[in-house]
């Protein structure tokens, strides 16, 4: 990619981003996971080399990565992110021109369980994939995601801006409050003169086809009504900012290409989110999207001694919308029924997952191109 720094003319739309990645070279990590092999399908769509680091998938064969079938089209790599040797490893092998670091312990609930692993993974992870991208021969650019859950969660009813403090009352949101620091830190001390430019990308709560995650709301109601059950709301009154998931990963890539294009003033923290409107109570979610699917019962059933999570959750997006160009394409009714579509396809037809998330990828960037 030596060279590939031409000028892109205002580089703020879409349709001018995702040209920015054909012949790339891109290392994913966490592309066994939900949000990962949605971008691992994306960008080799859009002609990019991608190169894939993640555990195996927790569901194996049943997961977004086995069903679509993403290890026969991209290079993928299994290890872990708390091994800096492997790690190192696969950054040599790929020789990446920008990363994508997703990679994480994602749940709640499971950091209370397993803080130990939660904090090794989500703190110390970012640390090794920036260890190594000090060396990486090549490397023009790093977003590292983290998560809407970075800050220090006053449960104000209006969004987190940037420049809000980090912070987190759970160890999993404590760990995202951490991983931005260390961003941080690493971006001040060892890239502030050069070397690859450093960004990271704060998302809400989001929702759509191939999440098969235990422990989610959506992948939840999918199980429940495949087998007739109901499904169980647990906090049915948290509000949390709800956004398909194309929603935030559009934003990583036209963050991506700004950094591609050694534009330093991008290499911040982002927010990538819905609309204040599209920030609506679980219970709700549920709602919309049984109605949507035509089909199945909710069952409240809170916890009074579940661990804390947070009451409500919200994002300003001003400044990618001001600076990047960034706006939602999609409101929640929209997000709720491309991601129900996408569950009831694939009960009906388990074996077209590949070509069914192929053409919602395709249809979303006619959508905002």
């Amino acid at each position: 990619m030596a060279g590939r720094k031409r000028p892109l003319e205002n580089m703020v739309t879409p349709a001018a981003a995702f040209a920015g990645f054909r012949g790339a070279n891109v290392l994913i990590t966490g592309h066994t996971g939900f949000k990962g092999a949605w971008l691992a399908m994306w960008l080799g769509q859009l002609g990019a080399r991608v190169t894939g680091f993640a555990l195996p998938p927790e569901d194996g064969e049943t997961s977004l990565f086995g069903i679509a079938g993403i290890a026969d089209e991209i290079d993928s790599v299994i290890g872990d992110l708390r091994d800096p040797q492997a790690v190192n490893a696969v950054f040599k092998k790929s020789r990446p021109d920008i990363v994508f670091h997703l990679a994480a312990q994602s749940l709640v609930r499971r950091s209370y369980e397993q803080p130990v692993e939660t904090y090794a993974t989500n703190v110390m992870g970012t640390v090794h994939v920036l260890e190594a991208a000090r060396t990486s021969p090549g490397l023009q650019a790093v977003v590292v995601v983290t998560s809407d859950k970075c800050y220090r969660n006053l449960e104000h009813h209006h969004g987190y801006r940037e420049d809000d403090p980090m912070g987190g009352a759970d160890p999993y949101s404590s760990s995202k409050g951490c991983a931005e620091l260390v961003v941080d830190a690493y971006r001040r001390s060892f890239f502030s003169g050069g070397g690859p430019l450093i960004a990271s990308a704060r998302a809400g709560n989001v929702i759509g086809g191939g999440d098969w995650c235990q422990d989610r709301l959506v992948p939840d109601i999918a199980r429940a009504i495949a087998s007739d059950s109901p499904v169980v709301i647990r906090n049915p009154d948290a509000i949390r900012p709800w956004q398909h998931v194309f929603e935030p990963l559009r934003g990583y890539l036209m963050l991506g290409a700004r950094l591609l294009q050694g534009e330093r003033e991008f290499a911040e923290g982002w927010n990538f989110g819905p609309d204040d409107g599209d920030a609506i109570p679980v219970g709700e979610l549920a709602e919309k999207i049984i109605g949507h699917w035509g089909k199945g019962a909710i069952t409240r059933q809170p916890e009074p001694n579940a661990p804390h999570e947070a009451g409500i959750l919200m994002l300003n997006i001003d400044k990618a919308r001001s600076r990047l160009g960034y706006h939602p394409a999609l409101d929640i009714d929209a997000a709720i029924g491309l991601s129900t579509d996408w569950y009831r396809a694939h009960i009906d037809d388990p074996s077209g997952a590949a070509g069914l998330c192929k053409d919602q990828i395709r249809a979303y960037m006619e959508r905002v191109s």
